[in-house]
């Protein structure tokens, strides 16, 4: 079979190999892959890597053969899945409670969207608790976790507002359900709170601005790469907010309390429904990953990036 392996002699620092078929464990099914979707994440670790591996985290395609121990979906089923490394293959084993079924009306290529950029956006709006009539803001508004954020935290009845950097994706950031965008400065979004709920993707020195605007007893979910993992705060205006917080979300770390199955299939629920609508930017053959996940890196497209696995 073919995968995309890590390669630092390469173009990108991927190569298209081939590679012996994947055997599962009991609890794992194999699944045929046929769309992938990237992360910002996986694509640093993977070009910072001098060793040969198969990164990815997010799959959808079709189970070839179902887990041994009976758990899971079954062959032929349409699925969605998350690894922790390994997706970018065109078979993978795959933990039968990592994989959620696939509603006939959901295209493929959405779905792959969903497992790391869903997952985190889900798992940030349910640390809030109830939203109706809250107000949440969403930094990085415009990219993958962040649109689905804006998103889900307007189908819970939160009136949201939306930070990003680029004019040109105030209008997408609107449509999915921001009733205030603020382009450039952080602190413009200060007028619209306080907040019950924050979900930051960015860190750094909005992560430090934002912060100050909770409300009382509200949350910041901090999902942003550690690329910038020192920054300042102002300490009064937190301590001076009764019970507001701060904390840090890793998908990993939570799929050890709930399995990636559960959410996946609310989600997939939710883009059945017409209620959730992943924004493609990039679609390619995976035979372009370099180039896609060059782009990818350097912000030059919001939303999603898919590639289809020949």
């Amino acid at each position: 079979m073919k995968a995309i392996v890590t390669d630092p002699q390469a173009e990108g620092h991927f190569a298209l190999v081939d590679l012996a078929e994947p055997t599962p464990y009991p609890s794992q099914a194999l699944v045929r892959v046929k769309a992938i979707s990237l992360n910002r994440g996986e694509v640093r670790r993977a070009r910072a890597s001098q060793e040969r591996y198969v990164p990815g985290w997010d799959l959808a395609g079709e189970v070839m053969q179902p887990a041994a121990d009976g758990s899971g979906p079954k062959a032929g089923v349409r699925v969605v899945g998350y690894l922790p490394s390994g997706a970018w293959a065109q078979q993978v084993a795959v933990p039968a409670n990592a994989l959620a079924e696939v509603p006939d009306s959901v295209p493929l290529n959405q779905a792959a969207t969903l497992p790391v950029a869903g997952l985190t956006a889900l798992f940030s709006i349910q640390k809030a608790g109830v939203l109706l009539g809250r107000r949440v803001l969403v930094t990085g508004a415009s990219g993958g976790v962040g649109d689905f954020a804006v998103q889900l935290a307007y189908r819970a009845g939160a009136v949201v507002a939306g930070i990003t950097r680029h004019p040109e994706y105030v209008n997408m950031v609107r449509d999915a359900g921001a009733s205030n965008v603020v382009v450039g400065d952080p602190a413009g979004a200060a007028g619209f709170g306080p907040y019950h709920l924050i979900c930051d993707g960015v860190g750094g020195d909005t992560l430090s601005t934002v912060v100050s605007m909770l409300a009382p007893g509200g949350i910041c979910v901090t999902y942003a790469p550690l690329t910038q993992p020192e920054i300042t705060l102002n300490l009064r205006a937190v301590v001076q907010t009764p019970s507001a917080h701060l904390t840090g979300l890793l998908v990993l770390a939570e799929l050890k309390n709930e399995p990636a199955s559960i959410g996946l299939a609310r989600l997939l629920a939710l883009i059945k429904d017409g209620r959730l609508r992943p924004h493609i930017a990039v679609e390619a053959p995976w035979e372009q990953v370099a180039e896609v996940s060059e782009r990818l890196m350097e912000r030059k497209f919001a939303g999603k990036a898919v590639l289809l696995v020949g």
